[in-house]
């Protein structure tokens, strides 16, 4: 598997623009630099370029969660040391990550994941100055089951897809005369056992090899999908482009029939891949637990999309009361968020995140019109 996957990668390392990776000190970036940084050295080029993002006072602020167990400094910096890449730090700070919530929104014709978008495109639009390309870290998770939910027995047991299990708290949220109208469980039940019907299931595979299956076909299909609509759509709006070697179709196709007992080797998440990379890659960085792209930790983020949102409920002609319900959405702003209780997507989307997202909705409303009929 090494070979398929250093190949995967140096095949996109082929370009006549400045190109460079991101680096955020997890597995998968790490690997990604790694062999990168390698192929620099080898055919005689400068040392490779590596970004990473963080927030203004993200250090200070940071809370440990089982999501996000620790950031990502200390090991950027040991990546950077050992690999003598010409590493760049781009801080964003809160007031753009607000201000930018609505290019984020418009970059994807639609309300999509907040400042986890908006900053993703503060991103790109600052390492544009420099480069063109960059190399991400994007899909590992996805084909080599590194997600919290390929583990947890509550997603397992969900029944539905377990980074949007919060159906209740979505039906909520609709206005409720279109509530009425509408049953989103109704219609999510029938996608997910729609695509569960196109898993092939092999007479070899172990009972835990069957179900994770299973949740592998809904992760690559769906949530992969998305966060590669978002990549490519954040990156673009800048005229930026990333390139995504773990979604090579080879290294997907190698990996979709390994046994799970294989693929979480020791029980891991992405144990096969911490396996592999082990021969080449400090132990600190293969031992890391994973954590999901960063998020900013900054109160003042919290203060400035409540006061955004507030501002909006505040004009009680705003079209999100029309497609919302106001109350829920009054509950949300008065309890910071933890109304709403569970993550909106994901890993990532609480508290300041939803209220980021409620802002879209109605820039969105505002600025497309469009027109739902039920």
């Amino acid at each position: 598997m090494e070979s398929l996957l250093k190949d995967s990668i140096t095949r996109q390392l082929v370009s006549d623009m400045p190109l460079c990776t991101f680096l955020s000190g997890g597995l998968d970036s790490s690997i990604i630099t790694k062999f990168a940084s390698d192929y620099c050295k080898e055919n005689g080029l400068p040392p490779l370029d590596t970004y990473s993002i963080d927030y203004v006072d993200n250090d200070k602020n940071f809370v440990k969660s089982d999501f996000q167990p620790n950031s990502d400094n200390y090991y950027i910096n040991l990546m950077r040391e050992n690999l003598c890449t010409n590493h760049h730090n781009i801080v964003i700070d809160t007031p753009e990550l607000a201000q930018y919530l609505e290019d984020a929104m418009i970059a994807r014709d639609m309300p999509g994941m907040a400042d986890i978008d908006s900053s993703l495109l503060l991103f790109c639009k600052n390492v544009k100055k420099e480069m063109t390309v960059s190399l991400t870290g994007e899909c590992a998770d996805e084909i080599f089951g590194g997600y919290p939910w390929f583990f947890r027995e509550d997603a397992l047991k969900s029944g539905t897809f377990p980074w949007s299990i919060a159906i209740d708290e979505r039906q909520k949220l609709l206005n409720k005369s279109i509530g009425e109208k509408v049953n989103l469980k109704e219609y999510i039940d029938f996608r997910y056992n729609e695509s569960l019907m196109d898993v092939e299931i092999l007479d070899t595979d172990s009972v835990e090899t069957a179900e994770k299956r299973k949740i592998s076909h809904l992760t690559l299909n769906w949530f992969m999908q998305t966060l590669l609509d978002r990549s490519d759509r954040m990156a673009m709006y800048n005229g930026f482009e990333l390139r995504v070697p773990f979604c090579d179709y080879r290294l997907a196709q190698y990996v979709w029939n390994i046994p799970w007992e294989m693929k979480a080797l020791n029980g891991r998440e992405k144990g096969l891949l911490r396996h592999v990379a082990k021969k080449f890659l400090p132990e600190e960085i293969v031992d890391r637990k994973k954590s999901p792209y960063p998020k900013t930790h900054n109160p003042t983020y919290l203060a400035k999309v409540k006061g955004m949102l507030t501002e909006i409920m505040q004009d009680k002609n705003a079209p999100i009361n029309d497609l919302l319900n106001r109350e829920y959405i009054l509950d949300i702003l008065e309890t910071d968020g933890t109304a709403f209780t569970r993550p909106w997507f994901g890993q990532l989307m609480t508290g300041p995140q939803l209220m980021a997202y409620l802002c879209q909705v109605n820039m969105w409303l505002e600025k497309y019109q469009p027109k739902i009929e039920i």
